[in-house]
């Protein structure tokens, strides 16, 4: 006779396994986080400028920032929809304030975001501000 206890036990025990895999796997889904992937901001360009700021993701969450001005490197965690970024040390180059100052904004609301969204080729990481990336797919 199976008691009412076991079967808990069982249940609970399968429940975590299957959390662990999920947890443990990545996320290549085509819906999923774009892991391996470039992005570029879906902003236009500035006056007196060729440069859009882009990231490259790595398959373990690693990216190197090009932005308007300044470059570096940074490290995104995802757990389903929620996401984490952290920037590390940024190359400062000979540029405008005024880039510079943009530059500081953008990394600041990535590590702002605390949930990120895909809609095709376009990745919106939310937080006090939205900001939104195209995949680049060529």
């Amino acid at each position: 006779m199976i008691s009412f206890a076991g079967m808990a036990r069982a249940g609970t025990a399968s429940l975590l396994l299957i959390a662990t895999v999920l947890a443990l796997s990545p996320a290549f889904a085509d819906d999923g986080f774009p892991f391996g992937s470039e992005m570029t901001l879906d902003v236009d360009r500035q006056r007196g400028s060729k440069r859009i700021p882009n990231l490259e993701i790595g398959d373990k969450g690693e990216v190197i920032l090009e932005l308007w001005c300044k470059g570096g490197k940074g490290q995104f965690s995802v757990a389903g929809n929620t996401v984490i970024f952290v920037p590390g040390a940024m190359e400062n180059r000979t540029c405008p304030s005024d880039r510079a100052q943009q530059d500081d904004e953008l990394i600041a609301a990535l590590a702002e975001a605390g949930t990120w969204k895909r809609q095709g080729d376009f990745v919106s990481f939310v937080g006090a501000k939205t900001l939104r990336f195209r995949i680049n797919t060529n």
